[in-house]
């Protein structure tokens, strides 16, 4: 399980004396607990991997949103500590997909499903992220079936 991976490595982080690491790795623990107390009232669990995942993903996206922000306001400094971040964050998500392979699995939804125009862009999006969501960036995902459709 990802949450034992991400617990193992805040131990190795206490005990190596690595301050920014641990820092990046409560973080993530951290956003963890907050989604595990907002899914205590849920009437549907999700798996506990796709969560980790679903957070992660949110946290990767803020990282990039925000070194982005802090390069364009003249905060390098900032913009550092994002990267640090995001690194650590990175380290336990799944291996994402290349652009190729993301194209292909798009095309192979396009012939499976029939999808002619953008009429049928929910249809491949849905699909798309349903078989392979943990391992792409859908904002990217989302331009690429925009141009396979188009």
């Amino acid at each position: 399980m990802i949450r034992d991976s991400i617990k193992a490595a805040q131990i190795s982080a206490m005990k190596s004396g690595d301050k920014p690491r641990l820092a990046a790795v409560r973080l993530i623990l951290a956003k963890l607990k907050d989604r595990d107390i907002e899914l205590r009232t849920a009437t549907e669990l999700p798996e506990d991997d796709a969560m980790v995942i679903d957070v992660l993903q949110k946290m990767v996206k803020q990282r990039r949103e925000s070194i982005k922000l802090f390069e364009e306001g003249g905060r390098p400094e900032r913009a550092e500590e994002e990267k640090a971040e995001l690194v650590v964050i990175e380290e336990f998500l799944p291996a994402q997909m290349s652009e190729e392979e993301t194209r292909a699995a798009i095309e192979a939804i396009k012939t499976e499903t029939g999808a002619a125009g953008m009429k049928d862009m929910g249809k491949v999006m849905g699909l798309l992220k349903e078989r392979h969501g943990a391992q792409l960036d859908m904002g990217k995902a989302s331009g690429w079936v925009k141009a396979a459709l188009a």
